[in-house]
């Protein structure tokens, strides 16, 4: 190979490539939560060998180094499987890689059997097999079990999202600032590897042809490699959850706005687990009214329900069943509630003209702009500009 001409897909796959081997050493470096980053890493790693083979093959270097080919292959099996787990270790520090998660890998275990053979092949028989893949797709037997690959990613894409966005309301009874406590950018590399999976399968199902497939998918990859190396380490806290005093039963979810001004008759409560009694959980939302009216704890943006409990001399177990079975709300609803209220308050009263909204919101408790709109819709179903108009300031 006297020389080595490379398109603009190729190059990205390259830096692509170095990039996602350059996030592979410093994530083995972390010492916090290892379980989550080594797990990261692991998908680092399986992203810079899929995005390294592609120059391989369609720049021709296979044909110089052929023993090379057929790794690749067997990326494309772990996407999925590494995705959710990571998405498990990161959001929750206490759980560990046991021998009971290999069971995701077993799809990949018997797609490594099946490709055993290839690895055995010589050079020359490599190349030829890679002509005939180049135009006719896979060989059998891999042609068998190839078409799983796209299930497996769209399925495990699809569980993760439900995994993050129930962990999601698990945290909204602990927290009243999720901002980085619900991982969101997880869900946005969740988003990003589903959206992949999603092109390549429709991609395939159109029998689109092998090369401009390949050439889609690696470009897509690159750029989520670029995103994560962006987004990914920008994350300064990745693990805040800690569980409460005991495991805190969720719950569906209640529209405050349809609840009657007075709870319903102490006979038909239930608290099921706290061991809650009927007055003591009246006298409990007494107190915590009294001390979220006078004092105002939610004007603190990192409040949890710990705290909270704490002021009120109870549990957070307690608190929490007072809340979900009394209030019909989240620990996470329940105090964003009253610094949407106090926004409300302080624009009515005219201090939207000398201070921007986000100053007031951040004086109310809320920790980021995106999180102050998010709630605020949700609370008064509009945003906070069209609120402003709507009052005349």
């Amino acid at each position: 190979m006297a020389s080595l001409t490379l398109n603009w897909v190729q190059l990205a796959a390259i830096v692509g490539a170095l990039q996602g081997l350059f996030l592979t050493g410093v994530l083995i470096a972390q010492r916090s939560n290892r379980t989550a980053n080594r797990l990261l890493a692991a998908l680092m790693a399986a992203f810079t060998i899929y995005l390294a083979w592609g120059p391989y093959y369609t720049a021709g270097v296979i044909r110089v180094y052929p023993h090379l080919f057929g790794i690749s292959y067997l990326t494309p099996w772990v996407f999925g499987p590494v995705v959710y787990l990571y998405a498990r270790a990161a959001s929750d520090e206490s759980w560990r890689f046991t021998r009971r998660a290999l069971v995701h890998f077993v799809p990949f275990a018997i797609v490594f059997v099946l490709a055993a053979p290839l690895f055995a092949m010589s050079g020359p028989e490599k190349i030829a097999l890679w002509e005939r893949w180049s135009v006719g797709g896979v060989t059998p037997p891999l042609s068998t079990v190839d078409p799983f690959k796209y299930v497996s990613g769209l399925a495990y894409s699809a569980v993760t999202v439900f995994y993050l966005r129930r962990h999601r309301r698990v945290v909204e009874q602990s927290y009243s600032n999720v901002e980085r406590v619900n991982l969101r950018w997880l869900l946005w590399l969740t988003a990003g590897t589903s959206a992949i999976w999603l092109t390549a399968t429709g991609l395939k199902v159109a029998r689109v042809r092998t090369s401009l497939r390949d050439a889609n998918i690696t470009f897509a990859m690159a750029l989520l490699t670029y995103s994560i190396g962006y987004i990914g380490l920008r994350q300064r806290e990745i693990v805040r959850y800690a569980a409460t005093d005991s495991p805190v039963t969720e719950r569906p979810e209640v529209d405050a706005a349809a609840l009657p001004d007075k709870p319903e008759t102490s006979s038909s409560r239930q608290y099921e687990r706290s061991g809650l009694g009927d007055h003591e959980a009246d006298l409990l939302e007494t107190s915590l009214l009294r001390v979220m009216e006078g004092e105002q704890p939610w004007k603190n943006s990192e409040l949890t329900l710990s705290d909270l409990a704490a002021r009120l001399d109870s549990t957070p177990h307690k608190l929490s069943e007072v809340l979900n079975a009394q209030m019909g709300q989240t620990f996470y609803d329940f105090v964003n509630g009253y610094r949407v209220r106090e926004v409300q308050r302080r624009i009515k009263a005219g201090d939207a003209r000398s201070l921007k909204m986000l100053a007031l919101a951040m004086d109310a408790g809320f920790a980021s702009k995106s999180t102050f709109n998010e709630v605020f819709k949700k609370h008064t179903s509009q945003t906070p500009s069209h609120f402003r108009q709507t009052v005349g300031v």
